[in-house]
Order: C-alpha cells, then structure tokens, then sequence
C-alpha cells in the first residue's frame, strides 16, 4: 500500500495539531538520535560476529 500525496498532507497536518510546531523539530532529532543509535550498535554487533567468527575458523586450522 503506498501512499500519496493528499495522504501524507493529511498525516502531516495531524501531526502538528497533535504535538504542535515546537516540538516536531524535538521529535525528529530523538527519532534521528535513536536510529542513529541503532545504526551503531548493528554495526558494533557485525563487528563482533565477524571476530567471533574468524577467532574460531583460525582455531579450528
């Protein structure tokens, strides 16, 4: 299901009413802040499997 313009307005529009202009800006950076986070910590999580991994494959030569 992909939405449209009119749709996305509309949400937008319910947006602002429901938490008002200030706080979008707020929102948005916690919203960035916490993929960012997650971003990190996969990244961190890959890095350590892939240590894992090469720690064991060399113990079993």
């Amino acid at each position: 299901m992909s939405f449209g313009a009119p749709e996305i307005l509309i949400i937008l529009f319910v947006i602002i009413l429901f938490f008002g202009a200030r706080k979008i800006p707020e929102l948005a950076r916690g919203i960035g802040q916490g993929i960012n986070e997650f971003r990190n910590a996969t990244v961190d999580s890959e890095e350590e499997l892939d240590e894992d991994s090469s720690e064991s494959s060399s113990r079993t030569k």
